[in-house]
């Protein structure tokens, strides 16, 4: 009988053992405050819902510092440096070319609808493209439509953004800016602040929770809300390839099951409602009109080059490019038009 229960409890201990090495921790690099909402409302909601997916299989350990500027993270899932990562593409100029195809202006006025239309035409045709291919993509997505704010200028005015100094980040915005006569002053979002207040520059383009975010109101006086959006950004999550590879069939469908495009539209609600919350917060202190009929022709005149460029450019990586922003668009109204 000692035998037995001695052979029992080995038995237990090892079945447990093998319980425990069975979970897989990932380790999931961050560069933003976890007060940013895409660190508190997305990754930290996803983390929680692959590990509920898999039945505790999965869990993931949030990074509480930087590993490094936020455009190395790409290459951090790439080299194995984290398991998951995410960013801003246009972080790493002239390495992502399909990204153009849901930054160009005037495409719609809601995160939500743009982000998932984007992930339905990245998996039907931009991810052919290859960009990609070293990493597992869990989502891609757009912020909110971005706007233009000021100190000064008459917010009616086809060239109000003649000759401004006008603060951008990566991707297609620093392109748009020149396009429309505005001088582009490069600088993370972590700048803003300081380039507003020393006079570096005289506006900004930014969706309205950034502005709000990086506490930016009392540095402005208008804003120029632009039906469709002056521009967007986009962003990925992404997991290193070896990691994902590592997985049973099993497991990376449960964690299919809650990213991609499910994921993509709750990083879109996310904006939208953070974008909400940045308006509010600018009632009585920014003035904010309505891009007129006149500012639109004139800035829809001067970006048309710019979008016939971009979609060239996305078309080099050999995709229809002209076909998926077709897709884009279709897509972007069938979600306007469900809500």
């Amino acid at each position: 009988m000692k035998h037995f229960l001695t052979a029992t409890a080995l038995s237990l201990s090892l079945s447990l053992a093998g319980a425990a090495s069975a979970e897989t921790v990932l380790t999931v690099a961050n560069w933003l405050p976890p007060s940013h909402p895409l660190v508190s409302e997305v990754i930290v909601p996803m983390t929680e819902q692959i590990a509920e997916a898999t039945g505790g299989e999965v869990t993931a350990n949030i990074l509480p510092a930087p590993l490094g500027p936020p455009g190395a993270h790409f290459d951090f899932a790439v080299n194995g440096v984290a398991d998951i990562t995410f960013g801003v593409q246009g972080y790493n100029p002239g390495r992502f070319k399909t990204t153009n195809i849901v930054e160009l202006p005037f495409l719609g006025d809601s995160a939500e609808d743009i982000s998932v239309a984007y992930w339905r035409v990245f998996e039907d045709r931009l991810q052919a493209a290859g960009e990609y291919d070293g990493v597992k993509v869990l989502a891609v997505f757009s912020h909110g439509p971005g706007e233009i704010f000021l100190k000064s200028g008459d917010v009616t005015a086809p060239d109000v953004m003649q000759g401004q100094k006008i603060r951008v980040g990566g991707g297609i915005v620093h392109e748009v800016a020149s396009a429309l006569g505005a001088v582009p002053v490069e600088g993370p979002s972590s700048k803003a602040y300081e380039l507003l207040s020393q006079g570096v520059a005289d506006g900004i383009l930014f969706p309205y929770e950034s502005v709000n975010f990086f506490k930016l109101i009392p540095q402005l006086i208008d804003a120029i809300s632009v039906p469709g959006g002056l521009y967007n950004t986009s962003f990925y999550i992404v997991m290193n390839k070896a990691k994902w590879d590592s997985l049973s069939p099993e497991v990376q469908a449960q964690i299919d099951s809650v990213t991609g495009e499910a994921l993509a539209r709750m990083a879109g609600q996310m904006w939208d409602s953070a974008d909400a919350k940045g308006l509010a917060a600018m009632k009585g202190k920014i003035a904010i009109s309505t891009a007129t009929e006149a500012q639109m022709a004139a800035w829809g005149e001067a970006l048309a080059p710019l979008v016939e460029a971009k979609l060239a450019e996305a078309a080099e990586t050999g995709v229809d490019a002209q076909a998926a922003y077709d897709m884009l668009k279709a897509e972007i109204a069938r979600e306007a038009a469900a809500e």
